[in-house]
């Protein structure tokens, strides 16, 4: 047992018994549905940390032993309320966490998205994980999308809770996506070592922004001052923490022993410009990629390849996302069979 491994679990079984997180739900911004509850984390290299765990309200005769906990990609945060509720009707409790310094989490500007490891992010993880418990769940899928698909990965890897029992990633951030610019990463990330806080910038581009907003080319409404239409600078720090954790999930060094459901886009499409190609494929990585390194997270990997889909396969257009959803609820009778 690691010593990270070691030391969650005391915090955990620590948080039953002096609440932790002051369990104190509140009404959230997503509506009636929906309940927030801020935790304050310990300080990471950056300063002062805040987490948000996000549940569907559900009442006591629909609370199941089974859940998901959804964590949610770079320059976002959770605000698919379709998402809970097709797991609720499905008959899984959902949670999810807005991982600090994102959405909910934000005290400031400063330092947005920023952190100098994905390790950063274990307590963001294990505070939601010890609320889900605290309702009576006991079998767990953890499910992230893009660099919340890659933290899922890095946290199963490195901590394997037992309550975790599938894990689905939805376009995982699994490589970069730079073309002939890739080969920056290895310089940029030794200088992150020395110099961590070296902005640098990521483009632009609005197209991906345009495939989803309402007000442009796609069909979703959310905050835009949590998540930005444009992607923002990021840190040289942020892209070594990235690439470490990147590294350490290859080459069967991952060995997550439990079923893993990696599903992406049919195909991905590059430049900054809007076209319509834009809103039925990935416009942030490259699939083949994920396909790649996916299939080394461990020995129990289902591949899915979606005709159709964006990066971020639950706001695609609704057949394609109708679809998704019948896959993953199949995938998940199949794997862990519903006892009558």
């Amino acid at each position: 047992m690691n010593l990270y491994k070691a030391l969650s679990l005391i915090l955990m079984h620590v948080a039953w018994g002096v609440g932790l997180a002051q369990t104190q739900w509140k009404p959230d911004v997503l509506g009636n549905d929906f309940e927030m509850l801020t935790v304050k984390q310990p300080a990471d290299d950056l300063g002062a940390a805040t987490s948000t765990v996000i549940r569907y309200r559900v009442s006591q005769a629909r609370q199941m032993k089974r859940g998901v906990l959804y964590i949610h990609g770079f320059n976002d945060y959770f605000f698919q309320a379709e998402m809970a509720r097709e797991f609720v009707d499905h008959g899984y409790q959902f949670y999810a966490v807005d991982l600090r310094r994102y959405g909910r989490s934000m005290t400031s500007t400063e330092h947005r998205f920023d952190v100098r490891s994905l390790r950063d992010y274990f307590p963001d993880i294990d505070s939601a994980l010890v609320e889900m418990e605290r309702a009576g769940i006991d079998d767990i899928t953890l499910m992230g999308h893009s660099t919340g698909g890659l933290i899922a990965a890095y946290y199963e890897s490195q901590v394997h809770p037992a309550v975790v029992k599938n894990l689905i990633l939805n376009s995982p951030f699994l490589d970069w996506n730079l073309g002939s610019k890739e080969w920056l990463i290895p310089v940029v990330s030794l200088w992150g070592k020395w110099f961590p806080g070296t902005t640098i910038s990521q483009g632009a581009s609005t197209a991906y922004s345009e495939s989803l907003l309402s007000s442009a080319h796609g069909e979703w409404t959310y905050n835009t001052g949590w998540k930005l239409t444009q992607s923002p600078d990021v840190t040289a720090g942020w892209i070594r923490a990235i690439t470490l954790a990147q590294k350490s999930l290859r080459d069967g060094r991952a060995n997550i022993q439990i079923p893993i459901l990696l599903m992406h886009s049919a195909q991905s499409i590059s430049g900054g410009e809007w076209t319509p190609d834009h809103n039925r494929a990935d416009g942030v990585l490259d699939v083949a990629d994920i396909r790649k390194y996916g299939l080394e997270l461990g020995p129990r990997v289902t591949s899915v390849r979606v005709n159709g889909g964006l990066h971020d396969l639950m706001l695609s257009a609704p057949a394609v996302r109708n679809a998704v959803y019948d896959y993953i609820f199949n995938w998940l009778n199949r794997v862990e069979p519903r006892v009558a």
